[in-house]
């Protein structure tokens, strides 16, 4: 990481060293701070604040390229509202069934025109472990299922694709870089999908990760 390396091994939770990134000015713009692209502490807060909740590493405060990606991430995710399906792109037609967009990383349920849940941010795959797009059917449930693969806890998992399932992660859904190809998500997401589908429901998945 750029201009990290001297940083001062002090607690992250009371640190604030005024080391400014290349995005400093887009961070500040995106958390309604005064865009003058110069860092100060309280702008250093505010951008620990959010890597905090995004799960980014490290929180020193420094609008790095990583920082910028999830903040243009998040950005895409809150434009999508309560409309994700706007541009048609999702085949709902089909009764119910899981829209996943990798574009936007985000996921919702709808039933016909009905909207059952989300949109909710998600997690998909890694560069060379780019979660396949295409319409599926969810063919197996597990709810404490652990992978054998990369010996990780999977709970909810809904596996619609090969080895690829929505499921619960414990770290952040914003981290990167990604998954092995799974659909990622927050427990009480994961939850929710493990209620509201079932087995042979279908699951379409679109668009493209940014990065990869």
């Amino acid at each position: 990481m750029i201009g990290l390396a001297a940083a001062p091994a002090q607690a992250a939770g009371s640190w604030c060293g005024g080391l400014q990134g290349p995005y400093q000015k887009q961070a500040e713009r995106f958390l309604g701070l005064p865009a003058d692209g110069v860092q100060t502490a309280a702008d250093c807060r505010e951008i620990r604040s959010f890597q905090a909740s995004h799960g980014i590493q490290p929180q020193y405060g420094y609008a790095g390229p990583v920082t910028w990606k999830v903040m243009k991430t998040v950005k895409r995710q809150e434009a999508a509202g309560r409309q994700p399906n706007q541009a048609g792109s999702c085949p709902v037609n089909k009764g119910r069934i899981a829209c996943v967009d990798l574009t936007r990383q985000i996921s919702w349920i709808q039933d016909g025109a009905e909207l059952r849940k989300g949109p909710v941010p998600v997690r998909t795959g890694r560069n060379g472990h780019e979660t396949r797009t295409g319409l599926y059917k969810i063919y197996w449930r597990n709810r404490h299922h652990v992978s054998t693969l990369y010996d990780s806890k999977m709970p909810y998992s809904q596996f619609f694709d090969g080895g690829e399932a929505f499921h619960a992660i414990s770290g952040s859904v914003w981290s990167e870089p990604g998954s092995h190809g799974c659909v990622n998500m927050r427990t009480a997401d994961a939850k929710a999908y493990w209620k509201l589908l079932r087995h042979a429901d279908d699951v379409y998945v679109y668009g493209r990760k940014p990065g990869t």
